[in-house]
């Protein structure tokens, strides 16, 4: 029986996992892909699960996805017996240790911030399972016209870098159906929705070689709720508010300045809102248009009550010359009989006049209803200066008369006016509006 001392100097035995690990990797290359006949090729089953769509750079023409990404192949150097090793099924190894497939992304751009796993599982039937999730910023040609109504069909294609068809061979691990409708894993809960996942095994023919890949079709659609309240709702509010202002009296002076304040209003608008807006460096968005339109159309708005003030004005001052013209006739009307022949030229029609003073009034029409006045032989001075005082008062009246009617006249003239241009606005304002929501509808349609 062996003392203490002795006992404490034996090595401690190797466990059954540490010899497995040391047995397998003995005489083991990871550079030398690992198949007995190097005319077999290796298979490298491919599975894909959607995680997140993180952001969608439309400026830049990039998208950041987080995925699940599963590679399954068979390793014919990495077999044992589970009994000669304490019944161990699978391990785990370190990547670096064995030979793994150089599986890419196409579209791949940058580095994402996945997290690092250096290990892999091997089963002893030499089955290696790669699991890991990545995040994928890749390429992807993004169609923001119909923002915020869009859709996009991202596409990550995976492939062997330098192995053609004939070394390594892809294959995908779950049926297509199958991965398409897949959504268990995705966060629906973000901007986007997941539409499906269609995947297609293609060989891609290269410098006389052929490599297999597999391309996955990734179809999300933009949920436009978020834009629809902050963009378009107060947007078209304004509009609204414009197109009521036009029942406002166009002669009331409040109309161009609560359009002003519109216009204002959505100008800050705008450029708060700009940050919110994608930039694309082919396309304009539609929303873009929207609003650039939606500004042209308040400042034809604007332009067009200007012009109904401006011919109301031009109305108010051909009033304030007659005006002007009265007072001057009422002033100057009973200094002598020049005056009165020289202001009277715009006198219609007056009845002839035969008072006791004598006088005699003759209203010839010949030259345009000029007036003639014939002294009587017995004149009458106090007579004389009465009726020229009354015959002033009639004309004033008269000129005042004529200048309400006119005035009159123009006005409804000017609101006729107006009532044609409210009806073209209308008019050109429904159009735009029925084009864009087709465009809209045409765009955001699966």
């Amino acid at each position: 029986m062996p003392s203490f001392s002795d006992v404490g100097k034996e090595k401690p035995r190797r466990s059954a996992l540490n010899q497995l690990t040391r047995t397998l990797l003995r005489n083991y290359s990871s550079g030398v892909r690992p198949v007995s006949n190097w005319t077999t090729p290796t298979i490298v089953y491919i599975d894909f699960i959607l995680q997140a769509v993180l952001d969608v750079d439309g400026q830049n023409q990039k998208v950041t996805t987080s995925i699940w990404y599963r590679q399954i192949w068979n390793d014919e150097f990495l077999v044992w017996d589970p009994e000669a090793f304490d019944g161990i099924n699978e391990i785990s190894l370190s990547s670096d240790a064995i030979w793994v497939p150089d599986i890419i992304i196409s579209e791949f751009v940058d580095v994402g911030r996945s997290p690092e796993l250096p290990y892999i599982y091997v089963n002893a039937s030499g089955t290696i399972k790669n699991y890991k999730p990545i995040q994928v910023v890749s390429a992807c040609h993004l169609e923001m016209y119909a923002f915020p109504f869009d859709k996009q069909n991202c596409t990550l294609t995976f492939r062997s870098w330098l192995h053609t068809v004939n070394e390594v061979d892809l294959v995908l691990w779950r049926s297509s159906e199958e991965i398409a409708t897949d959504k268990r894993t995705f966060m629906n809960d973000g901007e986007w929705e997941l539409i499906s996942i269609p995947s297609r095994y293609e060989q891609l023919y290269m410098e006389n070689k052929e490599y297999a890949q597999i391309q996955f079709n990734v179809v999300i659609r933009r949920r436009p709720l978020l834009y629809v309240v902050s963009l378009l709702i107060p947007s078209i509010f304004l509009m609204v508010v414009d197109v009521i202002s036009f029942y406002l009296p166009p002669n009331s002076g409040m109309r161009i300045t609560f359009k002003s304040s519109i216009l204002l209003g959505y100008t800050v608008f705008r450029v708060n809102m700009s940050d919110e807006l994608p930039a694309t460096a082919t396309k304009t968005p539609l929303i873009s248009i929207f609003f650039a339109v939606c500004m042209v159309l308040l400042v034809l708005s604007l332009a067009k009550s200007i012009l109904v003030v401006k011919l109301l004005h031009h109305n108010d001052e051909t009033m304030k010359e007659m005006s002007v013209s009265a007072c001057l006739l009422d002033k100057f009307g009973s200094s002598s009989q020049s005056v009165l022949e020289s202001s009277f030229t715009s006198v219609k029609t007056l009845d002839d006049v035969d008072q006791c003073g004598g006088y005699d009034f003759d209203f010839s029409p010949e030259e345009e209803e000029e007036i003639s006045f014939h002294r009587a032989r017995d004149s009458c001075p106090m007579l004389e200066k009465v009726l020229q005082e009354i015959i002033s008062l009639k004309y004033y009246l008269y000129q005042e008369d004529e200048a309400g009617n006119m005035k009159s006249e123009w006005l409804g003239l000017c609101y006729k006016v107006d009532k044609i241009l409210f009806r073209l606005y209308l008019f050109i304002l429904g159009i735009y509006t029925s084009t864009l929501v087709f465009l809209w509808i045409a765009w955001s349609s699966p």
